[in-house]
C-alpha cells in the first residue's frame, strides 16, 4: 500500500479519491524538524504540503523513497522544485483550483476598503451604541467601484479571474505581465450566455499611474519587492493597493509610510513578510484591511485542490 502524508491537510474529497484506489492517507501534522525521520521510518512515498511545510534540499536528499511532492495551491516557493525533479521526484501542484477563491477575496477586501468596513467593524463594537452619528459621518465618503480602473499586476490564472469579476462590477481593467502581451477571458453568465474580452497588457508604469486600485498576483523573486517606494510614488494619490499573492511583493515599510502620508488611502493584505508573525505595526494600522493568508481557504477550493492532487497521484502510480 502506497502511503501519502498530507502534512498540511487535504480535503475529504481528496482523501476519499485516494483511499478508493488503495492509498493510505495520513493527515497528522508532523513538525518540520521531525519530518525527515517520519517520512523514512513510516515509508511515505508521497508528501503533500501547502505553505506551512517546506521541502528543501536537505529533506529531498535524506528521503530517497519519496516519489511525489505535491503542493496544494499555486506557488511552490516553499519547495526546491528543480532540485527535486533532478532527483527523480515528481513535483505537482494545482494552479487553477483556487483562482476563483483568491479573486473573490480580492474583492472582499476591495469592497470593504472603499466603504471603510475594515475600520467600521473594529469601531462599531466599541462605540457604535454611543457615537453612532459620528461614526456615520466618518464613513460617509465611500466610493463606488463601477467606472474605476483596476490595475492587475500579474495576469496569469488568478489575475484573469480578478479581471472577470472587475468587468462584472463595471470596472475598467488594465494589466501588466512580464510574459503575456494579451489574454482572452470569457465571462459566463447564469443563463448560459458568454461574453469574451481581449485584454492587452501594458507597462508597469502605465498601470500604476492610471489605476485607482492596484492588485498584485505575482510570485516573489529574489529580495526586491515588486512594489517599493518608487513604484508607490507613481500611483495616484488616494489610490488603494491589494496583495493576495506573496509576502514581500510589497515593501511593507514603504506601504505604511505611504498610508501615513496619505499618498495611498488604504491597502488590503492577505499575505505578509515574516509569516506567521507579521509586523504588529502593520496589523494595527487603521488604513489596512487584513486577513491571515486565506486566499484559497474556501470549502470549494479545498475540494478542488484535494481532488486534483488525488487525480495526479493516481495517474502517476497507474502508469
Amino acid at each position: 500500500m502506497i502511503k501519502v502524508l498530507a502534512n498540511d491537510g487535504i480535503s475529504q474529497a481528496g482523501i476519499d479519491a485516494l483511499t478508493e484506489k488503495g492509498f493510505e492517507v495520513i493527515t497528522e501534522k508532523i513538525d518540520q524538524s521531525d519530518l525527515i525521520s517520519t517520512i523514512n521510518s513510516d515509508n511515505y512515498e508521497v508528501l503533500l504540503v501547502r505553505s506551512a511545510t517546506t521541502v528543501r534540499k536537505d529533506l529531498i536528499d535524506a528521503c530517497p523513497k519519496l516519489r511525489i511532492v505535491g503542493r496544494g495551491g499555486v506557488g511552490m516557493d516553499n519547495i526546491d522544485v528543480e532540485y527535486a525533479r533532478k532527483k527523480g521526484i515528481n513535483v505537482i501542484n494545482t494552479p487553477a483550483a483556487s483562482s476563483s477563491s483568491v479573486a473573490e477575496l480580492v474583492f472582499a477586501h476591495l469592497l470593504g476598503m472603499v466603504r471603510f468596513l475594515f475600520d467600521s467593524n473594529r469601531q462599531m463594537p466599541l462605540t457604535g451604541d454611543t457615537e453612532f452619528k459620528s461614526l456615520k459621518q466618518s464613513y460617509a465618503k465611500g466610493r463606488e467601484l463601477a467606472g474605476k480602473t483596476l490595475g492587475i499586476i500579474g495576469f496569469g490564472r488568478i489575475g484573469q479571474e480578478v479581471a472577470k469579476k472587475a468587468i462584472g462590477l463595471g470596472m475598467n481593467v488594465m494589466a501588466h505581465d512580464r510574459f503575456l502581451d494579451e489574454a482572452n477571458i470569457t465571462l459566463e453568465f447564469f443563463n448560459g450566455d458568454k461574453k469574451s474580452f481581449t485584454i492587452e497588457t501594458d507597462s508597469l508604469e502605465n498601470v500604476l499611474t492610471k489605476s485607482d486600485f492596484v492588485t498584485l498576483h505575482v510570485p516573489k523573486i529574489g529580495d526586491k519587492a515588486v512594489i517599493g517606494a518608487e513604484e508607490i510614488g507613481m500611483m495616484k494619490t488616494g489610490a488603494g493597493i491589494l496583495n493576495a499573492s506573496r509576502g514581500g511583493v510589497i515593501d511593507e515599510t514603504a506601504l505604511m509610510f505611504a498610508l501615513d502620508k496619505k499618498k495611498l488611502a488604504y491597502a488590503g493584505l492577505d499575505v505578509f513578510d515574516n509569516e506567521p508573525s507579521p509586523s504588529i505595526h502593520l496589523c494595527m494600522h487603521n488604513a489596512i484591511s487584513l486577513t491571515p493568508h486565506i486566499g484559497a481557504a474556501t470549502l470549494e477550493a479545498q475540494d478542488r485542490i484535494g481532488t486534483e492532487l488525488a487525480e495526479q497521484i493516481i495517474t502517476y502510480f497507474e502508469q
